[in-house]
């Protein structure tokens, strides 16, 4: 296997090729034009190839010089790479979120350009599931978790009271005229698993009409269930910070006057171990003033 080249012969043909002049290369690279003429002629010699036609005015490369050029460039390419990402003062760091699928899609997604314009040396490495259930590893610095807040994790910070509205397609809701009425919607509600007591709760705590039984679809989260009724049939009860969206766009709107609130809130955990790292802590305080300026939707 014939030796590797030297790095400067490289280097010297690498700028050359891609300037496609001995004198810009060596310019770029603090040399003469004769420095640089020389240690690709060396070069060459290694390789038993010629790699530049040289030519009146300039040189180009040969078919061989343009193949061999693309690889030498992406080495170059990786190596600078790998040095600033490993070795560079701007080196970035990761912080990695879990949370519902819902929560993930419709209120952090939407909000993490607006994170990475203030804070580009932070990555945001955001994963979901469909129930938030608590995770016990090193590898999750922070969660969002729906529930009562009554777990034992060294950090746990509430994100507000969240409140319910009925939702439907603007189409659904004026096909029931005058009869549009909380009744006539729950007889058609797309249910939430796990969160099926909600249309009985709200009933109850407005003294509400309701159907003997109440719509049958059901969907594994607060998102597919948008997903359904703005397809065009049925109605869901969702928290309001996963439809304002879906509201501003006209995709759904919410006929009725009742905010419910709901029983269980949203929580930002944070990992004992990840707590002490600064990028966790930028953007845990991100997160809660984004809470506070009610970016996330009626608390």
């Amino acid at each position: 296997m014939p030796r590797l080249p030297h790095v400067t012969w490289l280097r010297a043909f690498e700028a050359a090729a891609r300037s496609s002049s001995f004198s810009a290369a060596a310019g770029e690279l603090g040399l003469t034009a004769a420095a640089v003429s020389q240690q690709i002629k060396l070069l060459e010699q290694h390789l038993g190839v010629r790699l530049f036609k040289r030519l009146p005015r300039g040189v180009a490369l040969t078919d061989t010089g343009h193949a061999y050029a693309q690889p030498i460039r992406r080495s170059f390419a990786d190596m600078q790479s790998a040095t600033e990402g490993l070795f560079g003062a701007t080196r970035k760091q990761t912080v990695r979120i879990h949370a519902s699928i819902s929560y993930a899609a419709l209120v952090l997604a939407p909000q993490i350009s607006a994170f990475r314009a203030a804070h580009p040396e932070i990555d945001v490495r955001l994963t979901t599931a469909v129930w938030t259930d608590p995770i016990d590893d090193d590898v999750t610095d922070l969660e969002i978790r729906f529930g009562h807040g009554d777990w034992s994790d060294l950090q746990v910070h509430h994100l507000g009271h969240r409140f319910a509205h009925v939702v439907c397609h603007p189409d659904f809701a004026a096909s029931f005229g005058k009869a549009l009425s909380f009744g006539t919607l729950a007889a058609h509600a797309v249910q939430i698993i796990g969160s099926e007591s909600d249309w009985a709760q709200m009933s109850g705590h407005f003294g509400l009409e309701h159907p003997a039984v109440f719509g049958g679809t059901k969907a594994d989260s607060s998102l597919i269930a948008l997903q359904i009724v703005a397809g065009g049939t049925g109605a869901a009860l969702v928290a309001e910070c996963f439809t304002g969206r879906y509201i501003e766009q006209g995709v759904l709107t919410s006929p009725l006057d009742y905010r419910f609130p709901l029983p269980r809130s949203f929580f930002l955990v944070v990992n004992e171990t990840a707590q002490k790292r600064s990028e966790v802590g930028q953007v845990r305080d991100w997160l809660l003033a984004q809470h506070r300026e009610e970016t996330f939707g009626a608390a």
